[in-house]
């Protein structure tokens, strides 16, 4: 299974990498030249095709597209030799086909490669040096996994929400939290310090003033990720509702792992477990603990690593991959990534 959807090959006289990272909530793009020098940079809102349409989705992406290239001195489509494109609701290879024809109608570049976010993060967690193979693990508003074997081949899912069976991240974690606040306010459900500590968040006293806050929105339904972390730190009090919702996030990110270093055939080799997006870079103990806990027995050859790196790194590394940057580029590339 191919990892990307993609139009022809970048033209002999392309000196620069498009690289783009579109996430939910916010977009990166970074030009780069071949030699892994980060020409200019733009930073933007989320992306969400599904809501707007790919055309539209994509169309928004020009001001910063031209924004970078205002930085870089404005190179052109001429100086741009591929677009590497890591894109949040690229799910399906049907949703990547879209993209990448919207992306390639743009003409920003000669060629164009269009791979689902979580594969940045997969690439910036690998080594640079022989064939890259490893699984990378997203847990940020949403949750998601990819994995790269030996010879190209790939493990991925869906990663549409609970109707293709996915559990956790931080959006996820937040309504988790108010379900059981709510439920422990009215005695539906176990007493938990989670009926407290989420209004007060808000300066509300009651799960019921909360609800009822969200409900009207008074309180911002965006605003609900806020409460994400007051779950840890309830969590971190010893609260064993908030304790019990961390376990389960754990396992989620095991599952993932594990069913994909299976399908890769990588269980019985030493294989980097990639944990990437706000909720794993955080390193809330408790989560982190119980990931390493539970891979040793679920993949005991796992080498979990967490990475921090902007997930547009991961979109330049593939697009220098691409275009056969030559010796020391994608170092130099990392070098400025982690000089920021």
């Amino acid at each position: 299974m191919d990892l990307t959807q993609s139009v022809p090959p970048p033209a002999a006289g392309g000196r620069a990498v498009l690289a783009i990272d579109a996430g939910n909530s916010k977009t990166d793009i970074a030009l780069v030249a071949l030699d892994g020098a980060v020409l200019g940079t733009a930073r933007g809102g989320g992306f969400r095709p599904p809501v707007v349409g790919a055309e539209q989705a994509v169309g928004a992406l020009a001001p910063l597209v031209a924004r970078a290239a205002l930085t870089a001195g404005g190179p052109g489509p001429a100086r741009i030799g591929h677009i590497s494109a890591c894109l949040a609701n690229a799910d399906l290879p049907a949703e990547e086909e879209e993209l990448t024809d919207a992306l390639a109608a743009r003409r920003w570049g000669a060629g164009v490669t269009v791979a689902n976010d979580t594969f940045a993060l997969l690439r910036a967690g690998v080594a640079d040096a022989g064939e890259p193979t490893g699984v990378a693990v997203v847990c940020g508003a949403g949750i998601n996994c990819a994995g790269l074997g030996h010879g190209g081949r790939t493990a991925r899912f869906p990663a549409i929400g609970r109707i293709s069976g996915d559990w956790g991240g931080g959006g996820f974690l937040s309504e988790e939290a108010l379900w059981w606040a709510a439920r422990a306010e009215d005695g539906r459900g176990e007493p938990t310090e989670l009926a407290r500590a989420l209004p007060a968040h808000f300066g509300l006293t009651t799960m019921y003033e909360l609800i009822e806050a969200l409900h009207l929105g008074v309180v911002r339904a965006t605003r609900r990720l806020e409460l994400t972390p007051v779950l840890f730190a309830v969590a971190a009090s010893g609260d064993p509702v908030a304790r019990a919702i961390v376990a389960r996030q754990a396992e989620e990110v095991v599952a993932l792992a594990a069913v994909a270093l299976t399908r890769l055939d990588l269980l019985a080799e030493p294989t980097p477990v990639i944990l990437g997006g706000g909720v794993l870079a955080a390193r809330h103990p408790l989560l982190d603990d119980r990931i390493r806990e539970l891979l040793t027995v679920r993949a005991p050859k796992a080498e979990p690593r967490v990475v921090t790196a902007p997930p547009v790194l991961g979109a330049a590394l593939l697009g220098l991959d691409r275009m056969g940057a030559p010796a020391g580029a994608h170092a130099r590339l990392r070098a400025q990534y982690a000089r920021d």
